[in-house]
């Protein structure tokens, strides 16, 4: 929106000094606020004229006075039109002190506010938009650049105005160095303060984008996941305690359905229902990318269902397992692999690339129902689990193996015909 600004000089009868002279005032309005300060300028009044808002007269002190005011006016209107050309929102308090040489403090917009802004208005839309998770991960990336600006800068804060492409690239470096964060680990804090930075941009607060040059690569890392020996081993385990077999019966009902911590955990009983084949299905959705996952229910899953059907809690609470917090699951899942000779660091996220690589992709599935089963966005998320199937590509190129065995033996006995003629 183009505001314009109105200049007026008035004479401050009021403060008249003691030689009667009196000071010339200068005030701007935008958008009907005002503000007025002195020029520096003292007049009589009787050689005031109010109305054309100048000195009377054409003797030498008269022209110096009125050229002086008339420089001054330029300058309002030389520093308006700059602040139209930066798109800057135009008050009547920012347009006088940079008249003035002035910064006004309160006007300037720092990080650290912004961030925090941020992550309060996150964390009222947990449950909404976002999961606790989220939230997690930007405090954390919050807490590493609150830490980078007084170890970078020795400063609590900094002006946003000052994050330029040094400042990505020194985050990126201190990451690395002074918090020992992995490649991927780095990318992801810094494509999370990245969100900051786009705010501000959208926001006006910022002209240019810093991260323009910066060019981070995600490194592909090849995930863990059980084999069918190592999956028969823990179903078939003689476990000592009631809670020590509920982890791993859920632990199981993950590998067979590939749902996620968060996603088994929310699951409720009335998602789970009869598909257009008649049989058991779960219909859910992720709770990390809101995508819907439809997957029919394998017999081992099925089991496992009903083996938790009159557990009080999930009674109680509508829940189709009764899944401890990730934290616990997970300190449980290391007993497990310890008891049954799993040389694996077992998280409980380890079932889901179990589903993905043994469970389906290995047994034939074909990867786009694998893709839907798990919820995926993006088809490419999936063929990363493709890649790393050193079994599937053994099988494959064993059947190429014979085809060319049995194309080889034909030719074979076409070339001995040929020598017998």
């Amino acid at each position: 929106m183009i505001r314009t600004v109105c200049i007026n000089f008035a004479l401050k009868k009021s403060k008249t000094l003691k030689d009667g002279k009196a000071p010339v005032y200068l005030r701007l309005t935008v958008a009907g606020e005002r503000v007025e300060f002195t020029t520096r300028r003292y007049i009589k009044p009787e050689r005031w004229n109010a109305d054309q808002q100048k000195m009377t007269g054409t003797n030498e002190e008269a022209r110096v006075f009125n050229h002086y005011l008339k420089t001054l006016e330029q300058q309002v209107y030389d520093e308006h039109r700059k602040m139209m050309n930066a798109n800057a929102n135009i008050c009547v308090e920012d347009l006088k002190n940079r008249l003035l040489g002035k910064e006004q403090k309160e006007r300037q917009k720092m990080l650290i506010p912004i961030f925090k802004e941020h992550n309060k208005r996150l964390q009222m839309l947990i449950g909404k938009e976002y999961s606790q998770g989220t939230l997690t991960i930007f405090e954390t990336t919050f807490r590493h650049v609150t830490e980078f600006i007084h170890w970078q800068y020795r400063k609590a804060d900094i002006d946003i105005k000052a994050v330029d492409h040094e400042f990505i690239t020194s985050f990126d470096f201190y990451l690395r160095s002074e918090c020992n964060c992995a490649n991927n680990t780095t990318v992801k804090y810094v494509k999370n303060f990245k969100k900051i930075i786009r705010l501000c941009i959208a926001n006006g607060w910022l002209d240019k984008d810093p991260f323009v040059n910066y060019k981070p690569k995600v490194k592909e890392v090849v995930r863990d996941f059980l084999t069918k020996d190592e999956i028969q081993a823990m179903a078939d385990a003689k476990l000592v305690t009631n809670r020590v077999r509920q982890v791993r019966d859920i632990f199981l009902f993950s590998c067979f359905t590939g749902l996620a911590y968060a996603d088994v955990k929310k699951l409720k009983r009335s998602e789970i229902i009869k598909g257009i084949d008649g049989q058991q299905w779960i219909f859910t959705s992720r709770q990390k990318t809101e995508t819907t996952s439809r997957i029919p229910l394998l017999p081992t899953a099925l089991k496992i269902l009903e083996k938790y059907e009159d557990n009080p809690e999930c009674l109680h609470n509508d829940k189709a397992l009764p899944v401890l917090s990730n934290q616990k699951m997970n300190s449980y899942l290391k007993e497990i692999a310890d008891a049954v000779g799993i040389n694996k660091e077992l998280t409980f996220h380890i079932a889901r690339h179990t589903f993905a690589t043994v469970v389906t992709l290995s047994n034939g599935v074909s990867i786009e129902s694998v893709s839907k089963m798990l919820g995926h966005r993006n088809i490419r998320t999936t063929q990363h689990y493709a890649k790393i199937l050193d079994a599937k590509v053994s099988e494959d190129m064993a059947v190429l193996k014979e085809k060319l065995t049995v194309t080889e033996n034909k030719l074979s006995k076409i070339e001995n015909g040929y020598h017998t003629l």
